[in-house]
């Protein structure tokens, strides 16, 4: 989907998070600058000459987004900071006003970020055209082209995905021991843990990821709502058997439903609902350029640590990670318990 970084504060701090695209964005973009306590900076005065904007256009953005630019490393110096930088820059064309007591500095995040507000310079859209451009290529190199398992490089994965199958066969054999029906009781609540998770059926789902009839769901879900399924799956299990025991009796398929609403309700389950709703949009629409609109209200920036998780040093493809005789090791550790 075409993203207006000018308009959404999420997809501006995706970019600016994305420490790898920043690094090909540097090199590339040649925005000038100076090194200054171990980064590029401009000055207020290079980046409005950058943009082709007024002072004044700079200082307006600066006060609608203050706090924004500042926490993307906009700064004002003044005191020893601002002597050790006019010493640094004299002898240069940097013009800072020789008796100016303080200066706005702009650390090459806060290049970036202001060039993805300005809405009335050429410069900065044609910045923010090449900006989605680094991204995509960075994100293309560095998961093969593919991001539909992007979520399978994150080093939890195959863990999480492991456990997740026996918690599975539990919750199977919970509905087979315990709940009346036919099997087609299994699609039916299963689809109702995922609603009760992240409101979406298999099919819904499926949509929104542009999902092929053949690929199995969980294999594209993040290790976090692995997991928490697999608790669903667990606690359930344990309900039904406990609640068809004291009946003495087959639960009917109301009565198992109405116990799934109930479980939901869980304090227990609350914080790990929200925080797998808000991993999930979050990370599918930053890497998969995917919108679950029934969790649009939980959509948060990705942190940086997530860029790292999943693009970084550490990230790996599932053929890697079963590869690796150290992971063997651990899956079979666990399979014979």
């Amino acid at each position: 989907m075409a993203k207006d970084l000018t308009a959404s504060s999420h997809d501006r701090q995706n970019i600016l998070n994305n420490r790898y695209a920043l690094q090909q964005a540097e090199q590339h973009l040649g925005l000038g600058g100076v090194t200054f306590e171990g980064e590029t900076v401009l000055t207020k005065a290079q980046v409005a000459s950058l943009y082709d904007v007024t002072d004044r256009t700079i200082e307006r953005y600066l006060a609608s987004h203050a706090n924004e630019l500042k926490s993307n490393g906009y700064q004002v110096l003044k005191g020893k900071k601002l002597k050790e930088f006019k010493e640094l820059i004299s002898g240069t064309d940097i013009n800072d006003g020789t008796k100016t007591t303080m200066l706005g500095l702009f650390s090459f995040r806060a290049v970036l970020n202001i060039g993805m507000l300005l809405t009335e310079s050429e410069s900065a859209r044609l910045l923010r055209s090449r900006l989605l451009d680094i991204v995509l290529d960075v994100m293309a190199e560095r998961v093969g082209g593919h991001t539909k398992f992007i979520n399978q490089r994150d080093e939890n994965y195959l863990l999480a995905a492991f456990q997740e199958e026996n918690y599975r066969k539990q919750f199977t054999d919970a509905l087979d021991f315990f709940v009346e029906g036919n099997q087609w009781k299994y699609p039916r609540f299963t689809n109702l843990i995922y609603k009760s998770i992240f409101h979406e059926n298999a099919t819904e789902y499926k949509k929104v990821l542009n999902l092929a009839e053949k690929d199995k769901i969980r294999e594209t879900m993040y290790s976090e709502v692995v997991n928490l399924i697999a608790s669903f799956e667990a606690g359930i299990a344990h309900e039904l058997e406990h609640a068809s025991k004291l009946q003495g009796r087959k639960l009917t398929q109301k009565e198992a439903e109405s116990l799934i609403a109930s479980f939901e309700k869980h304090p227990l389950f609350k914080p790990l609902i929200l925080d797998a709703r808000t991993k999930m949009a979050s990370r599918d629409l930053c890497f998969r350029d995917a919108l679950h609109e029934k969790l649009e209200a939980y959509i948060e920036s990705v942190p940086e640590a997530d860029f790292d998780r999943f693009l970084g040093e550490k990230s790996r493809s599932l053929e890697e990670q079963l590869s690796d005789p150290e992971t063997l090791a651990v899956l079979k550790r666990l399979k014979d318990r």
